[in-house]
């Protein structure tokens, strides 16, 4: 669907991108076609898809042979997509927030391997790549259309400028992989900022439970509170008692005087359980 086509489209239904929802549409079909395989999706897969736009990734989707639930947040669009028949019969359309929606029952309902793919408004991106490291042991993988700067900050290593709670929480447990990178072009409107697509799958690595997770993310977060201090400082004053907390950093070999930016992902893993429950 070419730009003129899809200005005069949405015009014809009274709507116009929305900003706060961080609306760009992808508008080049063939690309669509092309994420959809560098995504891996198979026939028969079941594809949940976030931010459904104007259904290019969602007609790729379909013609791929996979069975697409597809979530939309803003309900002028799906009244759009359903008055003008946008989608392949047998796509799912539901309209709701992708922060709110069940995507664990969504997932467990499905008879077949579920794959997560979307075009993620850059506003919710932080909270929802969070949320999918939750969903881990639901699903295959999930492919993403993210600003290029938050993909950096998915596999950003110790020492980077990027690293940092995301890039720890994932390195623990998925590998990302950085498949393209799309320009402006590509979206109308044009964003300000070049896109990357990523696709991370859950991978073997040391961490544990949703519970290790969390407190993985407690403990990191804690520690890039105050990039500037030392992991000792950054890390006073929170429910750790001082001596407590220099015990465990000792135990998982952290210097007290190291800056959370140089402290690899498994010494974190580490530091969490020598902490022990909070």
């Amino acid at each position: 669907m070419k730009v003129a086509a899809v200005r005069e489209l949405l015009a014809r239904h009274g709507l116009a991108p929305n900003r706060e929802l961080g609306q760009h549409f992808l508008v080049d079909e063939d690309l669509a076609g092309r994420l959809v395989s560098l995504a891996g999706v198979e026939p028969g897969d079941r594809v949940i898809e976030i931010g459904t736009g104007l259904g290019a990734l969602t007609r790729a989707l379909a013609s791929r042979g996979a069975r697409v639930l597809s979530l939309e947040v803003d309900a002028g669009l799906v009244r759009l997509l359903r008055a003008e028949s946008l989608l392949p019969e047998g796509v799912e359309l539901v309209h709701a927030d992708a922060l709110r929606f069940d995507l664990a029952a969504a997932a467990r309902a499905s008879a077949s391997p579920v794959r997560l793919v979307a075009n993620l408004p850059y506003s919710i991106s932080g909270p929802f790549l969070r949320r999918l490291l939750s969903l881990r042991a639901l699903v295959v993988d999930w492919s993403l259309m993210l600003q290029k700067e938050v993909a950096a900050r998915l596999w950003a290593g110790p020492g980077s400028r990027d690293y940092g709670s995301l890039a720890v929480l994932h390195r623990l447990c998925a590998e990302v992989t950085r498949v393209l990178e799309l320009p402006p072009d590509c979206f109308h409107p044009r964003p300000a900022v070049r896109s990357s697509f990523v696709r991370v799958r859950p991978g073997p690595g040391p961490l544990g439970s949703d519970a290790e997770l969390a407190g993985v993310e407690r403990v990191v977060r804690a520690a890039f509170s105050r990039r500037r201090k030392t992991i000792a400082n950054a890390m006073a004053g929170g429910c750790w008692e001082p001596e407590r907390l220099a015990a465990a950093l000792d135990s998982a070999g952290i210097e007290p005087g190291e800056r959370a930016e140089r402290v690899a992902p498994e010494r974190f893993l580490a530091l969490t359980r020598a902490l022990g429950s909070p």
